[in-house]
């Protein structure tokens, strides 16, 4: 069975990219995962900034607005580059499962979000952004092990 080149692959392929094609190769899945983190990371926060400092949403509410948002793009990238599990499983089954992991870690966001914005008065940008450290690892780690084992 032949994989195919995707997107990234030729971008690799360039000649002024080669010479990090082997490091590329060998940490592909957590290199994109990082990748497209960064980007969910992006589009949440943006998100949460225009709830939260545009319109004047409640700060959890805000983040569970842009934490909707940030998980539906993350669900899409994740299942066709990072784990690349478009057609081992049924797509309803991953998107569920890929929901509650991700329920799990916005329970744990909102708690820190809770203790150190509501209660403790701290900048709500930069608590959202710290604790996005801590639910990337925990989401790589649910993505990996549960929602997109390989069968």
């Amino acid at each position: 069975m032949e994989n195919k080149k995707d997107i990234f692959d030729r971008i690799m392929s360039l000649r002024i990219l080669r010479f990090a094609y082997p490091f590329y190769g060998k940490y592909k899945e957590k290199l994109l995962y990082l990748f497209f983190g960064v980007l969910t990371t992006v589009i949440g926060i943006a998100v949460f900034y225009l709830f939260d400092y545009i319109l004047l949403f409640d700060v959890l509410l805000a983040n569970v607005l842009s934490w909707i948002i940030a998980v539906l793009f993350a669900f899409f990238t994740n299942r066709t580059w990072v784990f690349k599990s478009g057609t081992d499983s049924s797509i309803l089954r991953q998107l569920l499962t890929f929901y509650i992991g991700r329920v799990a870690t916005l329970l744990i966001e909102e708690l820190i979000l809770l203790i150190f914005v509501t209660l403790l008065d701290f900048n709500s940008l930069a608590v959202k952004i710290l604790t996005q450290i801590i639910i990337i690892v925990l989401n790589y780690i649910i993505s990996k092990l549960i929602v997109f084992k390989k069968e």
